[in-house]
């Protein structure tokens, strides 16, 4: 709104130019998504207290400690990040981009479709929401929705095009099964980052991370000059990106400062599912949909560790890790929730410049 308000004026007021600039923006952005989150965050932790009354049904068959440490800790606090990524990116982005929007969109339905979960288990009173696999369904339909206008607005030359990293322009052309692909990434990165939502503070670190590495990968995508230099491909308006990236590191913050242990809210499946539907949309719409799995490797981690530890029930009846998602086999060897949440996090800033490497080492 800023940018669309204040761009006009330039000719009369020459420091307004600085609307012109995505860094100067994306600092605005940040900023005021962790205001938001911070002035607001108490009022809606009461008001989920209140209506909650009992918090967030803990998992039986997890840690003993979560059940008594974590009862009554009030959930959909993922709310409090979407008001404050909404504000800033109205105010903001460049509102006339609709790849903004689209991306948005993708966290408005993943955001909605994760507070419905939330309210079932509410509801009833379990860890049990909506059906896995109606869930699923759901999530991979408006994932295809996605692509099919990404495919629309982005440049003809890239459409199903999957590049591989840390090679100089080498792709493949997976045609229609880039719907499938791109759908398994949005989808995919979401659900990972909800598993990974169990300790206070684990999953809003690497989210953050993540959202700070792919602001870059958005800024240079757009430029046609760096993506010249880096070899990247070039997506036309993907500096508007680093805007959402800002916005949900700031709010990420905001939210680190009420879900730091012990924890006064967690974010539930509204934060969790619409922040990683969100970076899982942001890499597909920047044509960096493999480096996702080196920069989100921490949710990566935790699904594989999920998906590992059933087949191997099935096929053998025996674990492979003591409690899955990992970090809870960590604490059933007695780290403490703060170390698993900063040895992860470390990890997650590791990976990251793992990724961010790829820029150069081509």
């Amino acid at each position: 709104m800023f940018h669309y308000f204040f761009t006009p004026l330039v000719k009369d007021f020459s420091f307004l130019n600085l609307f012109n600039y995505i860094t100067f923006r994306a600092g605005g952005a940040l900023f005021t998504a962790f205001l938001i989150s911070i002035l607001f965050g108490p009022k809606l932790i009461r008001t989920l207290k209140k209506i909650q009354k009992k918090g967030q049904p803990i998992r039986k068959d997890g840690p003993k400690s979560h059940l008594l440490n974590k009862v009554g800790t009030p959930t959909m606090g993922g709310m409090l990040i979407l008001i404050s990524i909404f504000i800033s990116i109205i105010l903001w982005s460049d509102i006339s981009s609709k790849l903004v929007w689209l991306v948005f969109s993708i966290t408005i339905f993943f955001g909605l479709l994760g507070a419905y979960d939330d309210y079932k288990k509410l509801r009833s009173y379990s860890p049990e929401g909506v059906n896995s696999l109606v869930r699923l369904l759901i999530e991979f339909l408006v994932a295809f929705i996605f692509i099919f206008y990404l495919n629309k607005i982005i440049n003809a030359n890239i459409v199903n095009i999957v590049f591989i990293p840390f090679t100089k322009g080498l792709y493949v052309d997976l045609g229609f099964f880039y719907y499938l692909f791109a759908s398994f990434v949005i989808v995919g990165c979401a659900n990972s980052v909800n598993l990974t939502d169990g300790l206070d503070g684990l999953a809003i670190g690497p989210i953050m991370i993540s959202a700070l590495s792919f602001a870059f990968f958005a800024y240079f995508a757009g430029n046609q000059i760096y993506s010249d230099y880096l070899k990247i491909p070039y997506v036309s308006d993907t500096g508007e990106l680093v805007i959402i990236c800002a916005s949900l590191i700031g709010a990420g913050l905001g939210f680190l400062w009420f879900n730091a242990p012990p924890a006064m809210v967690f974010m539930g499946d509204t934060g969790s599912l619409s922040m990683g539907g969100t970076i899982g949309a942001i890499a597909v719409a920047t044509k960096h949909e493999l480096i996702l799995t080196i920069i989100g490797g921490i949710f990566v981690l935790e699904a594989l560790s999920v998906f590992a530890q059933v087949i191997s029930f099935k096929l053998t009846g025996k674990r492979i890790f003591k409690m899955a998602p990992i970090h809870h086999h960590f604490e059933q060897k007695g780290w403490s929730e703060s170390t698993i949440v900063i040895r992860f996090w470390i990890i997650a800033i590791i990976l990251a410049l793992i990724g961010l490497a790829s820029l150069k080492l081509r």
